[in-house]
């Protein structure tokens, strides 16, 4: 399973990590709100844990956000205020649990593991780009009546380009969402993925390509490179 942290105290979001990490989560943090939103974007997590009190954007806006732009992954919204007021206003834009600080670790493991199990009720659709859709369920990558199964790997960097199209995401990133942090795993790795996701472009026949940004990483592009 893994969890994104969107808190901006270093100290408790690293701690957050950590008790994730020892139940063998993959887990990583963020510390201001439009990180936040920009990495629960990217199909990743199955669980984000937010804080309300955030700088950039505060939790509220993060979570209205997220459900604006139809991304199911649940979320579990932090606060130091135990109001019922912010706890509505939370549910309200679209959290799925709330828990007051301080809490205990054993609790929040409980609620983060009830969401993870509600994501299972969730049927995420499919991502489009150009002519291009990739089946989130299936992992299958078509365009019109031809279509090509991808491995892991190619799915997960492939759903990260899609996840943020024409943006750049650079090489770092797709090592830290698609191998983690503890990998090892090193620039030629993403550079072999992304040379497997190309001949599967050219056999589907898409106008779509990966654009290679030199020295920083990817993106994805209309028309072929």
């Amino acid at each position: 399973m893994r969890i994104l942290i969107v808190e901006d105290e270093v100290r408790l979001a690293e701690a957050l990590c950590q008790i994730m990490r020892e139940q063998k989560y993959a887990a990583e943090a963020v510390y201001d709100g439009r990180d936040g939103l920009d990495y629960a974007l990217s199909g990743q997590y199955d669980v984000v844990v937010l804080d309300v009190m955030l700088p950039g954007m505060d939790g509220f806006e993060v979570a209205r956000e997220l459900r604006n732009r139809r991304c199911a992954v649940p979320v579990l919204m932090l606060t130091a205020k135990d109001d019922i007021s912010d706890k509505v206003a939370g549910l309200d834009c679209g959290a799925d649990d709330y828990m007051t600080k301080p809490f205990s670790p054993e609790e929040l493991l409980a609620r983060v593991r009830a969401l993870s199990r509600r994501q299972g009720d969730v049927v995420l659709e499919k991502i489009t780009f150009g002519d291009l859709t990739l089946d989130l369920s299936t992992r299958v990558l078509s365009r019109g009546s031809r279509s090509v199964n991808l491995g892991f790997k190619e799915f997960e960097v492939l759903r990260l380009l899609m996840a943020n199209p024409r943006r750049i995401v650079p090489k770092e990133d797709m090592i830290i969402k698609v191998w983690g942090t503890e990998s090892g795993a090193e620039d030629n790795n993403v550079e072999a993925y992304v040379s497997f996701l190309r001949k599967k472009f050219f056999f589907l026949g898409s106008s779509a390509s990966i654009g290679t940004v030199r020295k920083v990483g990817y993106r994805l592009e209309e028309g072929r490179a």
